[in-house]
């Protein structure tokens, strides 16, 4: 996932800003590496955050992850970095779970396992940003809360449960749904268990990994726990893309069969439909009990890029501009984005109607907005009904006004869509 930058101002031969523990994959399920930024991006961003410091917090190994049997894919011990709430936030508890995309057969699980997306080895100490900051100035809602960071290392989305052979002959380790509860029953040995607030959040496949286990996080607590879930850009849609191939359905389909994920589906869902559908959000979001705050971009930028018009699936480079930054999409290609946009929409407005539901659907050029203090709480972020993303979550979370449920208008009708990413 990559830091967002300012639209209009960042030149196209510039390198993307990208923290140390979230990378992003331009191929579809797998990870790219990481560039580093000019210098006086690096200001900018700074500048416009409102803190010219994050902190970095150190990795911690899951204690007796062999003898569960929840390891990453190499078969080393999963990983969270957890900094402790203070004051007021003592006894709230926020658990992040890590994006990264998936992997849905063999060989794209072993190229992974050579990765922080498939190894603790290499795996290094996390930036607390946006949410996860602990700056009252940045993150006023949360910023002393426990903060969890769950490392993903298993390629689909916390939630599969077999093993196999690798092209080597060593084993493939998919056991993130033993690494979720092994991690889960650590942290409520931590303080969780006592915790009189709860939030699960997660960007992109951990945005998904956020709407597979709501339920089971949201059961974990008393009633009087206010336990509530946050997904962010984890709303991927089953479309066809240029060439008319279901670029999402494939990979969900091969990370589904080959990681053995029914344990995590709905079982009502599963009653009526294939198990590669359940694995959607379309079809987990039906059967989720606990309150949800759902925040997407409506021209998610990784679905566009990767899902939508993905390299090759158009002649030449006659679609690469436009993927890059929606500015400078022709009058053709948003006919398409915005084709994209109402299928979002029409998906989540059933949504409308659920009283402890939030919705903070924008119509900017991005892909994870909770995780970054530029667009959970700066000058340059996102707004609707008046509110920023950190605004819009806290009022849901604690109920302090009517519940936010924004859906933005097409792009370019919203003036603080000024960041691609």
């Amino acid at each position: 996932m990559t830091q967002p930058r300012v639209l209009h101002e960042m030149p196209a031969s510039c390198s993307e800003l990208r923290p140390p523990a979230v990378p992003r994959g331009r191929r579809l399920g797998q990870a790219a590496a990481a560039a580093v930024a000019p210098f006086l991006l690096i200001l900018l961003l700074a500048a416009v955050s409102g803190s010219t410091a994050a902190d970095v917090v150190n990795l911690t190994l899951l204690t007796g992850a062999q003898e569960r049997g929840a390891v990453c894919l190499d078969g080393s011990s999963p990983g969270y970095h957890l900094q402790r709430g203070f004051g007021s936030g003592e006894h709230s508890w926020l658990v992040y779970l890590e994006g990264g995309g998936w992997c849905d057969d063999i060989e794209s699980c072993s190229t992974r396992k050579t990765t922080a997306n498939g190894s603790s080895k290499l795996m290094e100490a996390a930036v607390f940003e946006g949410i996860l900051n602990n700056d009252k100035q940045v993150n006023s809602d949360f910023y002393n809360w426990n903060k969890v960071f769950v490392r993903y290392c298993d390629g689909a989305s916390f939630s599969g449960n077999t093993e196999a052979q690798d092209q080597d002959g060593s084993t493939l380790h998919f056991r993130g749904l033993r690494i979720w509860e092994a991690v889960l029953d650590e942290l409520m040995e931590k303080g969780l268990a006592s915790a009189k607030q709860a939030l699960l959040s997660g960007c992109s496949a951990g945005g998904l990994a956020t709407l597979l286990h709501c339920n089971d996080f949201h059961s974990r607590f008393p009633k009087e726990v206010s336990a509530k879930c946050l997904p962010d850009a984890g709303f991927f849609l089953d479309i066809e893309d240029l060439s008319g191939e279901r670029r999402m359905w494939s990979v969900f389909n091969g990370t589904v069969h080959l990681q053995n994920v029914s344990e995590v589906l709905p079982k009502d869902c599963l009653a009526k439909k294939d198990r590669t559908e359940c694995f959607l959000p379309t079809e987990l979001v039906k059967s989720i009990r606990a309150p949800m705050f759902i925040v997407n971009s409506a021209y998610d930028s990784w679905q566009v890029r990767n899902s939508l018009a993905p390299d090759g699936s158009y002649p030449g480079q006659s679609w690469s501009n436009c993927t890059e930054n929606i500015q400078y999409c022709n009058s053709t290609q948003m006919q398409v984005l915005n084709g994209f946009r109402k299928k979002l929409v029409d998906d989540v407005k059933v949504f409308k109607h659920k009283k402890d539901w939030g919705l903070f659907v924008d119509s900017c050029f991005l892909h994870c907005q909770t995780q970054y203090n530029i667009t959970w709480s700066s000058q340059l972020s996102p707004v609707l009904g008046n509110k920023t993303i950190a605004e819009a979550v806290g009022d849901w979370y604690f109920e302090r006004s009517r519940t936010t449920k924004e859906i933005d208008c097409e792009y370019p009708c919203n003036p603080t869509c000024k960041l691609v990413g």
